[in-house]
């Protein structure tokens, strides 16, 4: 017999499905497109995650079984290369990034490689390359153009080890999510695309896409959405007013303080009135050195009143107190709250440790005339008392009755902000933009001129101030105006590695490996392709990604929709990806894995060891590819013993303690499972459960060593194939097949052979569960009771009880009530 030789076997069907293009979809004449897509990988200095294999190869089971279904198959990958995690590991090591990149990409196509994905690697793209970043930079034109991109100054997030700026969605509990460092505040001009015109309908399309649920969640959360109203509180003996956003009007009556956050401009308006100005000068500079979620989720809450300046309530008239506290943030509302102790926890906190007054408002047990001492605030609804004519009114009605008597204004309000694009960083495309002095304005870089390339220089580090590297190198940066020709600058940022991301989906068609698909040099996503294509099938990956890359990528193919560039919009959302998983993650021996612990998978020694059948199959028995998964070595040798008899059985070897038969009845049992077996794992690829589908033909293979049939033999093989994908096609050619068996079409189950011709019969008595019984499917209702009646079990414990009443459940028991 033929030794099962998985090290030659897999090679062997590594090169000859990339000589025969098995997996290489014709783009532009697939009958029954389905694109699979994979999370764009970023190529670590590591290599290849062990939990990147399950994902990758989880996707690949996939996309195998809709290729064997009769769809054309579009599975690409790249290199998602530049950003600051390979510029920090370059520096780390000594070398370039562009020669670290090198190195990167080589070893982790190699692995890539070597898992069994079946990847159209023609189509392969790296973020790096200039072919593909030229894309980037016409993008951020376009951006430009139709007004979604800017340049301002502001208050932004700064990671004092990478020197660079975050966006907020890249800060962590307060830490920088690359490197983990305390993130500070730092005023700087930088360029932001303005995601927040999109916030509603980003909100909306959740509801139209098939995503995962937490993801979703997430990015609800994210935008936060509030509705509610502005009201003024004037300043006394000032025409200035204090605006505010709230979604408790009906609580007015109830603010006892106004607090500004220690960013809000009045303070600096009013400086010459605010009595003890240098006390509030020194909390303001404090604050700053605190982030935001300090700030947020301090344990006690600080702050200094503006002595000499008072806001007057509009709802009764009443003289209070102006606060500035670093717990209410610029960034969100208007930067200044009203302060309703009563009904606020944080606003009860800090009245609590201020001794300022906190009047109930809000009554849960109206119309008691009584209230109680609070303890805590009171969020709830309820009605409204010491609240002048709207007392006793419902809270809910008294909402907007309240905002219109102060002259109120409804609005809606999104804790969303827009998207800030700049990085002081060298690896990363240059922003395609031009400052001209004498046209006194930004101007984008002619699109015939793209790209701006990113320049080999030797200087590269981050230069811990406010300015790119690139600002170190005249001829880089300067230039000539595209509007005047005059001399101008170029900006020295690049742009967020993140906007490479956002589109690589699209890159995929029109890139690859041809770079000369672009018909329209005008529009490079006028192509079929694009409508042929998308929306994107399936998209699995990581939920850490939810209001990150999920949010950008769906955000930039709105804005592309509306600049009329591509027309693959699902209804009027523009969502790219109708279908998204999100993946469980993987811990070794039931702890995280980490260097310190020393408990880090090496892919590269499994597949060295076990193969790449066994890693793919023992990845996925672990658990379903959206749950989290436990790595352990004695789990993946029990799958490789599997896979041992797989390949004994099709080579004609028996098992030492099975033999195989030819009796009727167990030729019979093997084919009526067979055809469940379908069934089964056809739904449990179809849920990502590939945990049960794999089990189920563990179960099926010991039924075939039992009782032999041709249709269990091949249709065994091709549920196999997806997960095992080497050495079933290995098995498909010695049993004489001259086509792939990954082209071979899914088998199928006859539905009157997965019914079942018994069941068990559960029997009750008074509802307890008493005997079981085998009964036949089609049992009727009297048979039943005569059945069970006559089990010697029952009538010992009736004792010649007569029953009262007799319950039936077709297929399921019978209970006997007495």
């Amino acid at each position: 017999m033929k030794r099962y030789d998985f090290k030659n076997i897999e090679k062997k069907w590594r090169e000859k499905w990339l000589a025969d293009k098995t997996y290489e979809p014709d783009l532009d004449r697939a009958s029954r497109p389905f694109y699979n897509l994979i999370m764009f990988p970023y190529p670590s200095a590591e290599g290849l995650h062990i939990g990147g294999v399950r994902t990758f190869t989880g996707v690949d089971i996939y996309g195998r079984c809709k290729r064997m279904q009769g769809h054309d198959v579009f599975e690409p990958i790249g290199l998602d290369g530049f950003g600051i995690h390979s510029e920090n590991y370059a520096i780390k090591i000594g070398k370039h990034p562009k020669e670290h990149a090198a190195d990167s990409e080589k070893n982790f196509y190699r692995q890539l490689s070597e898992i069994g994905n079946g990847f159209a690697w023609d189509k392969r793209l790296e973020t790096y390359d200039p072919e593909y970043y030229r894309f980037t930079q016409w993008i951020f034109v376009q951006m430009f153009k139709a007004g979604l991109a800017y340049r301002k100054k502001a208050s932004v997030n700064w990671c004092p080890k990478c020197a660079t700026v975050l966006a907020d969605e890249q800060v962590i509990a307060g830490e920088c999510e690359r490197c983990q460092t305390q993130v500070i505040k730092k005023d700087l001009e930088q360029w932001f695309f303005k995601i927040t015109n999109y916030a509603e309908r980003l909100l909306q399309g959740l509801d139209h896409i098939d995503w995962s649920e937490k993801v979703k969640i997430a990015q609800r959360n994210w935008i936060g959405k509030s509705e509610g109203a502005e009201i003024d509180f004037k300043i006394k003996n000032s025409d200035r007013v204090i605006t505010i956003f709230t979604t408790r009007p009906d609580t007015l009556f109830g603010a006892t303080y106004m607090v500004l956050s220690p960013e809000h401009q009045l303070i600096s308006e009013l400086a010459k009135q605010i009595q003890n100005k240098d006390e509030v000068l020194r909390y303001i500079e404090a604050s700053r050195k605190k982030t935001q979620e300090e700030r947020q989720e301090a344990k006690e809450k600080t702050g200094v009143e503006l002595k000499g300046i008072k806001a007057i309530n509009p709802a009764n008239g009443e003289e209070i107190p102006i606060w500035v506290a670093d717990y209410v943030l610029s960034g969100y509302g208007t930067g200044a709250i009203m302060a309703v102790p009563a009904h606020d926890e944080r606003d009860f906190e800090f009245a609590s440790k201020y001794e300022l007054p906190a009047p109930i408002v809000i009554c849960p047990h109206w119309p008691e005339k009584t209230c109680p001492i609070l303890d805590e605030a009171y969020t709830g609804e309820g009605h409204l008392v010491a609240s002048g004519k709207f007392d006793g009114m419902p809270s809910e009605e008294a909402k907007w009755k309240i905002a219109e008597a102060v002259g109120g204004k409804r609005k809606i309000q999104y804790r969303l902000r827009d998207w800030l694009i700049s990085r002081q960083r060298y690896w990363g495309p240059p922003i395609p933009m031009i400052w001209c002095n004498k046209c006194a304005k930004w101007t984008p870089e002619r699109e015939e001129n793209l790209p701006v390339l990113l320049p080999d220089v030797k200087e590269f580090r981050p230069t811990g101030t406010d300015k790119s590297p690139l600002a170190n190198f005249p001829e880089f940066y300067k230039t000539t105006c595209p509007e005047c020709g005059g001399e101008a600058r170029r900006e020295t940022d690049v742009s967020d590695t993140f906007l490479d991301s956002a589109w690589y989906y699209l890159g995929y068609l029109i890139l690859g490996d041809q770079k000369s698909n672009i018909k329209n040099q005008k529009n490079p996503f006028d192509n079929e392709r694009i409508s042929r294509w998308l929306p994107v099938h399936m998209y699995i990956g990581g939920a850490e990604h939810s209001v990150l890359h999920l949010l950008y990528v769906r955000f930039l193919s709105m804005a592309l929709h509306d600049m009329e560039f591509v027309d693959f919009a699902k209804a009027s959302y523009g969502d790219p990806i109708s279908v998204f998983r999100a993946h469980g993650l993987i811990t070794k021996d039931g702890a995280k894995m980490s260097k310190s612990r020393g408990n880090v998978v090496n892919p590269d020694d499994y597949f060295m060891a076990y193969g790449a059948d066994a890693m793919r199959m023992y990845l996925a028995f672990m658990s379903p590819l959206t749950e989290d998964g436990d790595f352990r070595d004695d789990g993946i040798r029990g799958i490789t013993r599997f896979l041992g008899r797989v390949w004994n059985y099709y080579n004609g070897a028996r098992t030492s303690d099975v033999q195989r038969t030819s009796d009727v009845h167990d030729v019979s049992e093997t084919v009526r499972l067979t055809h469940k077996t379908v069934k089964k794992v056809s739904e449990d690829i179809e849920s990502l459960s590939y945990n049960t589908a794999i089990s189920a033909l563990m179960i099926l293979l010991t039924q075939m060593e039992k009782a032999q049939s041709s249709f269990a033999d091949v249709a065994f093989l091709l549920m196999l194939a997806p997960f095992a994908p080497h050495i079933t096609e290995e098995i498909f050619e010695l049993r004489g097949s001259k086509e792939s068996i990954h082209k071979a079409p899914w088998p199928k189950y006859n539905p009157a052979m997965i019914q079942d011709e018994t069941f068990e019969l559960v029997i009750q008595i008074n509802g307890k569960v008493r005997d079981m019984v085998e009964a036949p499917i089609d049992i009727t209702e009297e048979a039943a009771r005569s059945l069970a009646l006559a089990r010697e079990k029952v009538k010992t414990l009736l004792s010649g009880t007569a029953p009262k009443k007799i319950i039936f459940v077709p297929k399921r028991l019978i209970n006997i009530v007495v």
